[in-house]
């Protein structure tokens, strides 16, 4: 859908053009008040993180269908409970030490060898570099699915992951059955990605960028601290705030490019159609005051909150 009003068009992303957009520093504040009006149609978009919760409610909606990819950084401490949610289990692959190391550790009054049996991933993905033979050993006895793709080191492991999660997702006409998923409705499918933050800051990035390489999928990245997602401009934002697990210290990040206009109810210090941008304001410290948070914006930007430590 394209709006247009005398020489200012804009369309549905939020972008604007023509005569007097951007350019007339007069213009501005009625370029802003226009994009508000453009964000006030847009799409919704909800958000969730049921996934931290125990049991994921039960509604009238379609359940969302979790995969989950496991990078080479210490697991979270609800590791087990990303894992029970998942449909699809993927280790990139130093995450498969991870999960054969650590998540032992979580059950300390059980045989390792169970828990390793126990929590057998579904696929190990990536160039190889990181993973130790006696762990892709034992994985792939169990039948665990390895892939090697060292030729490619254009693309991070979890980019790899990713890419393999949505080949496998059937409304995008590439296969109705793939390895550990059957029948996946895309717009349903939400990928958790353990141990993407912590660590070097190159590898979060790395992480990050991927949110904007595939910004039609999904994806949260997660540690024990905090999980992120990206919000697209082309949706309006409804974010169901689970208390219980998360909150309320939380953050809105304009990475990539400045947000000139941002809009937000729910939180302590709202923002009201400004300005957002790095050398400028940034949304950081921000407190969560109720059971939802609205966000309107003409950029793309980062959804952070804290996870609670219970």
């Amino acid at each position: 859908m394209t709006l247009t009003d005398g020489e200012l068009t804009v369309n549905a992303n939020g972008n604007a053009c023509g005569e007097r957009c951007g350019r007339d520093p007069k213009r501005n504040k009625e370029t802003r008040s226009r994009s508000h009006i453009i964000m006030l149609v847009m799409e919704l978009m909800t958000h969730s993180s049921s996934f931290l919760l125990p049991s994921t409610p039960t509604d009238s909606r379609p359940s969302l269908t979790y995969a989950l990819v496991v990078l080479n950084q210490r697991l979270p401490r609800f590791a087990p409970l990303l894992w029970q949610h998942a449909k699809l289990r993927l280790c990139a692959d130093g995450g498969a030490n991870r999960v054969y190391d650590e998540l032992p550790q979580l059950f300390p009054h059980e045989d390792p060898s169970d828990i390793r049996r126990r929590y057998k991933p579904d696929l190990i993905k990536g160039d190889m570099d990181s993973i130790r033979k006696e762990v892709m050993d034992f994985y792939a006895s169990l039948g665990t699915k390895v892939v090697d793709e060292s030729h490619d080191q254009d693309t991070t492991d979890l980019h790899k992951c990713v890419a393999y999660i949505r080949d496998c997702t059937p409304n995008l006409e590439k296969s109705n059955h793939c390895y550990g998923f059957v029948s996946l409705i895309y717009w349903q499918l939400r990928i958790l990605v353990a141990g993407a933050l912590g660590g070097r800051f190159d590898h979060e990035a790395g992480n990050i960028n991927v949110l904007y390489r595939f910004s039609d999928i999904r994806i949260i990245l997660l540690s024990d601290d905090c999980h992120i997602q990206l919000l697209p401009k082309t949706h309006r934002h409804d974010i169901y705030i689970q208390s219980s697990v998360e909150g309320p210290h939380c953050g809105l990040i304009p990475i990539g490019m400045p947000s000139g206009s941002t809009s937000t109810t729910g939180l302590e210090w709202d923002l009201d159609n400004t300005e957002t941008r790095f050398g400028g304001l940034v949304s950081t410290s921000n407190i969560v005051k109720g059971e939802k948070v609205t966000v309107r914006s003409d950029s793309d930007l980062l959804w952070t909150i804290s996870i609670k430590n219970q």
